[in-house]
This record gives structure tokens, sequence and C-alpha cells, in this order.
């Protein structure tokens, strides 16, 4: 046999598996796809955006983001570089959220306090606790590129059309004027490190317009010469430079550079852009900067300008397609002839094939928003992915890490992106610096620590707002992803360099500040603070969870490693003596709090204790505490914010309720999504699409109890559909198709050698323990 070539072996059916082991499948099931722009996959609107938030549409390549209006008479971009902050070094009185003046004893009086009184109030403890912030900062507008079009017309006819190919990632304006076809097309690259935009007719010579940069500031300087515009500037608040270029091509016509710093295109057949930028940010502790941004926007908007428009769509479609492609979704959708935002409004809640294809459509925007704000070589997606029009956006568009920033990752590994965590992984490593000052000042321990929300410059202690200052669990959170994504591929390469020591010095900080409870003995988080919720306690349910969470991945690690003895005896001890977060309290509910004081009636947005549950693997469908968690997330209700339904969908996936799973995407589809798709806190945040994303995914497949469950919560609205390229725990890639609600094929392509055990309605039995074998592929048939 030659290598490379593939062999097939059959398997009769009565074992439970038939057909198809194939030598030679990646790891990751990412060859670039053929990509066919399909209506199934695109957004589209009869109009232009006249609101950012609502209307306006995103493209990005992870380190830089666009969003395009459509407007026909000034045609208008808003401009992101996801490094561009005011606040850390260099703003006035920046302290890493750290003590400004030591507190000896302060922490010591507040467990005592919480030891004889039970509970204090938020206001209580952050009077002790807490500082103002300083320096902190917000994600700033890069800025808008706006490009007037001589002799368009004010307002759009029958002929418009706005869309963005999820597909291609290619976001397109046409429309036809005086006999004359017209079409805008752009797309940011993340080979080319450029936003594109390319102008062109269907008649010769009818091209052209006026390009200008604009900015809510007035920190920049921006010149024109030949035919490239140039845009410098230094923030004032923290003196980070910041640097955009933009260079313009056409297929005949002219470009003339004006003394006003605009480029204006005349008589071209067609004509295109580049736009590149950066600033001098560097994601090191203690001054994060590093060059200055002009060699690089230099050399990329020269590279791009150099290369035809052809090729530099060519090389972004196949590199998108290759992450995109990957996964594709039918559960009986059908899309009707109607803008986007026409078929939001009409959504019922998923009964015909029309919800169906907006379901089918939401699931898949949230895999593209990852891949727009979320690729190598810059910061991972904040509140707002990468994109924001202001320069005070909604809390400061940062990184909340009480849940919000954990959230936009669940998506990634099961829907088969598992490259977009790269700079999480890089970020969370960035904050062990930080972390360590912030554990030592504040804490007086080792090991590393974040509260409640940071920043790109290393914000990892406290500030003043009582409810949300205080969550040093933070930390332990953040490393579940980096655990997971082991978990899925199997590198113990990966695990030892770069998830396990994250881990290990997380769970040092824990060994040492976790307290006894004189109440039972347990080791107990004090303070502790439920998000966003109640009284601060000692042991508040989610707080034992994380911990419970974090000592259990690391001590899998440590063994899997073979990492000293003493260490794992350590975490042993400690996880027998920890309290593990999980009571049934006096109405059948999980407690949020170590004291049964649950309300009834309380409809809180956060859900915090069931964490064990979701992302969490504590808890077990159909065991006494997820029978308890249903009563808990009953009681809670339907309602709350966008991110807050995302996470109801994923909780009842893993309660097993499907149903329930999809009406909680009902309702946020409803009421917490936006025209142009953006979930809705409201104002906009992006975690909700993420989670959504999550949701359905946990819908069809879930792994985080080891054996592989398929269809473990199908709602009854998506009896017959197909689902390929999800992937699960141990190394698998998954093709499921499914017909009156039962699984009827399940294909899996294995990317480790290994057992696993498939648990499947389609099975004799119901269940299928197996040796795979990495590369091959496993067919199961009735």
């Amino acid at each position: 046999m030659t290598p490379g070539m593939s062999r097939r072996t059959t398997i009769k059916s009565a074992l439970g598996v038939t057909g198809a082991l194939t030598l030679g499948i990646p790891a990751i099931s990412g060859a670039a796809a053929a990509v066919n722009p399909s209506d199934e996959l695109t957004l589209r609107y009869h109009t232009p955006a006249a609101d950012w938030e609502r209307e306006s549409l995103p493209i990005g390549s992870g380190a830089l983001g666009a969003s395009v209006f459509g407007t026909l008479a000034t045609e208008r971009l808003t401009l992101n570089e996801k490094t561009l902050w005011t606040g850390g070094p260099g703003a006035a009185g920046y302290d890493y959220g750290n003590w400004t003046q030591p507190r000896p004893g302060v922490l010591a009086s507040v467990q005592r306090r919480l030891d004889t009184e039970g509970k204090l109030t938020p206001e209580a403890v952050v009077a002790e606790l807490g500082q103002p912030k300083h320096g902190f900062g917000a994600y700033q507008v890069l800025g808008d590129l706006e490009l007037a079009v001589p002799g368009a017309p004010s307002a759009p006819d029958g002929s418009y059309r706005r869309t963005l190919d999820l597909a291609s990632a290619l976001a397109a304006v046409t429309y036809t004027h005086q006999g004359i076809a017209y079409t805008r097309e752009f797309f940011a690259s993340y080979p080319g490190k450029v936003i594109v935009g390319r102008f062109s007719a269907n008649q010769p010579g009818k091209t052209g317009f006026t390009l200008r940069y604009t900015s809510p500031r007035t920190d920049f300087t921006a010149t024109a010469s030949g035919d490239r515009l140039t845009v410098k500037g230094a923030l004032q608040d923290n003196g980070m430079r910041f640097e955009t270029q933009i260079r313009v091509r056409t297929d005949g016509g002219r470009v003339t550079a004006g003394a006003n710093g605009t480029l204006t295109v005349t008589g071209a057949n067609s004509a295109w852009f580049v736009l590149a930028a950066g600033t001098d940010y560097a994601d090191t502790y203690p001054r994060y900067r590093g060059a200055d941004p002009h060699g690089a926007v230099t050399g990329a908007v020269d590279a791009a300008a150099r290369r035809s428009y052809d090729a530099l769509r060519t090389a972004h479609v196949n590199d998108h397609g290759a992450l995109f492609g990957r996964v594709s979704l039918a559960i009986g959708q059908q899309l009707p002839d109607l803008p986007t935002n026409q078929l939001l409004a009409q959504y019922t809640g998923g009964g015909s094939a029309a919800d169906r294809a907006l379901e089918a459509l939401f699931f898949q925007y949230g895999r593209y928003l990852l891949i727009a704000s979320s690729r190598a070589g810059s910061l991972p997606a904040n509140l707002q992915g990468v994109w924001n029009n202001v320069t005070n956006p909604p809390w400061s568009a940062d990184y909340h890490v009480n849940i919000n920033l954990q959230m936009n990752y669940w998506l990634a590994e099961v829907t088969n992106l598992a490259e977009t965590t790269a700079p999480y992984d890089r970020y969370v490593e960035a904050m062990r610096a930080p972390g360590r000052v912030s554990a030592r000042e504040i804490f007086g321990s080792a090991g590393w620590v974040v509260q409640n929300e940071t920043n790109p410059f290393g914000f990892t202690g406290v500030h003043d707002w009582a409810t949300s200052f205080w969550f040093p669990e933070a930390a332990a959170w953040l490393t579940q992803q980096l655990y997971d994504h082991y978990r899925f591929n199997g590198s113990t390469d990966y695990l030892r360099s770069t998830a396990y020591p994250v881990m290990k010095e997380a769970a040092e900080f824990w060994l040492v500040n976790l307290r006894t409870d004189p109440r039972d003995g347990k080791l107990v988080v004090t303070p502790s603070y439920s998000p966003e919720h109640g009284d601060f306690t000692a042991g508040a349910a989610m707080s034992q969870q994380i911990v419970y969470d974090l000592f259990t991945n690391t001590l899998e690690a440590a063994r899997t490693l073979g990492d000293a003895p003493g260490f794992r005896t350590r975490l042993e001890s400690a996880l027998r003596d920890l309290d593990p977060g999980l009571r049934v309290g006096s109405w059948g509910q999980l407690q949020e709090w170590k004291t049964d004081v649950d309300g009834r009636t309380d409809d809180h947005r956060h859900v915090s204790h069931l964490f064990a549950l979701h992302p969490g693997r504590q808890i077990v469908a159909g065991s006494t505490w997820a029978e308890a968690a249903k009563v808990s997330l009953t009681a809670r209700g339907d309602g709350g914010t966008g991110w807050s339904k995302a996470w109801k969908i994923n909780f009842w996936a893993r309660l097993r309720d499907g149903d329930h799973a999809h009406k909680m995407l009902s309702e946020q589809l409803k009421s917490s999504t936006l025209p142009n798709l953006w979930d809705t806190h409201p104002p906009f945040q992006i975690d909700g699409n993420f989670g959504a994303t999550s949701g359905v995914a946990e819908m069809l497949v879930q792994s985080q109890h080891g054996p592989i469950e398929i269809l473990p919560a199908l709602p009854g609205s998506w009896p017959d559909g197909r689902v390929t390229g999800l992937r699960a725990r141990g190394g698998v890639t998954l093709d499921i198709s499914w017909s009156g609600g039962r699984a009827s094929r399940i294909t899996l392509r294995a990317s480790r050698t290994t057992d696993l055990t498939l648990r499947s309605t389609l099975l004799p039995g119901g269940e299928r323990t197996f040796r795979a074998t990495a590369g091959q592929t496993y067919e199961f048939t009735p």
C-alpha cells in the first residue's frame, strides 16, 4: 500500500459498528472545504444600517474588526483594533487593582466576622476590602472610515441588498441606480492582516469615492500622499501609540491625495482599499508596551497592496472556510424569501421550517463571530468580541471573569474551533505575573489570582462596586478551558507546557487560602460571594464548586504527567476535606449558599450555584443533585438577560430536557437578539451569542463525564436532522443523522488511540465501549 492511501474494513453491524476504518484523518478535521455561499448561511437586509448596535454587520480577523453600514451616499465602516485601550501603565494612578496601602489583618478580620455573624452585606465587605478603580481604562473605537460616493442615490430602492455570508465571511452591498449595477464587498483577512473593501460597477469608468478617516477623539493626525492615507496618534490617557494605514488601488481611473487627509478615486472601473492598523501594546507585565506599530502596519498594508484583490479574497475565503466549514447543521430548516430582520420579527418559537432556519443561522453565527474575534496573535474576544463604536463602551467592553470571558469560549472545542482558543491561552498565561502580585499583596499567599473583571494590563486586584468587586475564584474558573482543551485533543505536550503550570499555580493559591469552617470542619472559601447576588458568606455553592473543579482537574493532570507525589497528596487531602458546594434545601432546591436561605420567588439572572452542572461536571444527569438543580432552575424562571438565557440553554441541555433547552433558545431569539443577530444584555454583549451556540451543541452531543452521549437533549421540534463535524472529548469528530427523534447513523473519526464509550439509542443496550485507533473512522447504524 502506498503511504497516505486509505483502506476500509467492515465490522459486522451485530457488533454495533459498521464500515469505515480510514487511515490518515488529521487530528482536527480542518481541511479547507469548498465554500459555496448559501442563503441559509447569509444575513440579508433590504435597507442600510441606521444604528451601529442593532443593524451594522460585523467582519473581523481577530485583531481587526469593522462594522459595515451599507449606506449609499457615504459608506461607513466603524473600525476596531483590539489592543487600543485607555488605562494601564501611563494612565494616572494605575495600580493593577492592588491595595495602594497595606491593610494588615483586614482579610482575617472579615473572615472572623463571617464565622460569628454568618453573613455580611456587600457594602460592609467592600468598605474593608475594596478601593476605587484607578486607570482601569476602556476599549476604544479606532475610528470610522467614510467613503463618500458621488452620484449615489440618497435612499435605496427595491434593488438594494446588504448581506453577510457566514460561510465566506464576506459582507456585500448591491444596488442599481440609473441602470448601472453597483457592488461593494468587504472582508477582514487574517492571512493578510488587513481589512479590504472593493467598489465596482458593471459599466466602465463608473466607480468613484472620496475616502476619509474620522474619530471621536482628537489625538491623531491624518495625512494623504499618493495612494496612501496614514493616521498616527497617541491616546491622551496613557500615551499608547496607534497607527492606521490605508492604500487604494484601481482598475482604470486615478487616485488623488487631498491636503485634508483624503483619497479620491475618479473614473475607475473598480477600486479597492486595504487597511492595516496596530498599536504599541504588548502583553508583558508590568509595562505592557512594545515596538512602535509603524513597521508592522506598513509591512502589512504594502504586502496586501502588492497582491491582486482576487488573490487576497481567495486567501481569506480559504482561511475562514477551513475553520467555519467544519460543522454543518440541518434541522429541517427552509429559509423564506425574507430579510433577516423580518425573519427574526416573525419568529414564533421554533414551530416552522422558517423558525428552524433562524435557529440554524443563529447557531452558525456564533461560530462565525468567534472566528472573527479570536485568532492567534491578539487578545481574546472581549465583552463585544472585537467590535465597538465609542470611547466609553458598556462595562468598558472589558474582560469580566465571573462568567463572561469563560462563556465566550464554551463553543470553541465542541464546534470544532479549537484554534480560536490560542488568544485565550496566552491571555490567561499573561495574567499569572500580575496575579502573583495580587495574591501576595492582598492575600499574603503564593499562587496567582484575578478578581471579578480585568483589562489587558494585568488588573488582577479589586475595585469598589460592592456586588462585583470580589471573586478570587475567577482564576480557577479560567483554567477550566485550558484543561478542557487537553481533554478534547489529548496532547500531553500542551498539558505539560501550557495548561498544567497555570492550573497548578491556581491550585496552590487555594491550597493555602481555604479555611476550616467552624460549623462543620469542612474547607471553605471565605469571604465568598455568589455573583452578583445576596450577602457575603463563607462557602457559597459556586465558590466551592469552582474550587472542587480546579482541584479535580489539577489532580487528574498531575497524575497524567507524573508530577511530584507530595503535591498530589496535598490535593487529595484537600478534596477529601473540601465542602463540595452541593446541598438540597428545604423546598428541594440546590442551595445557593451553605445556609438554606434561597427564595422560591427569586428570579435573579445569575444561577451561579449550578456551575457544577454546567460548565462543571460535578453533577450527573438523573442524580439527586441534578433533580435539585432542576428545582432551582425552574424557580428562577425563563427570563433574564441575553447571556443568562444562553446559560440556561446549556443548563437544560445538561439536564437532558431538550424541549426546555429549546424554549430558552427561542426566548433568547424572541427577546434578547438584535436585528443583526447580536445578543443583547441589553445593551449588546457577545457572550450570549457564544453561549447559545454552545447550548445547541450540548443538545446534540455531550462528553463531559467521559462517555460520548449522542442526542442527549434533542428537542421535539427537531425530529429529523443531521449535524457534521462536532467534537467530543477523547479526540473524536462526529457526524450524526437522526430521524423521528432517534439517531439513525453515527460517524466517529478518532484522532487518538484510546478506549471510547458511545451512548445512543442506536446501539444495542444503549452503549458500546471499544478501542478506537487514531486516524480511523467508525460508522454506527441500526
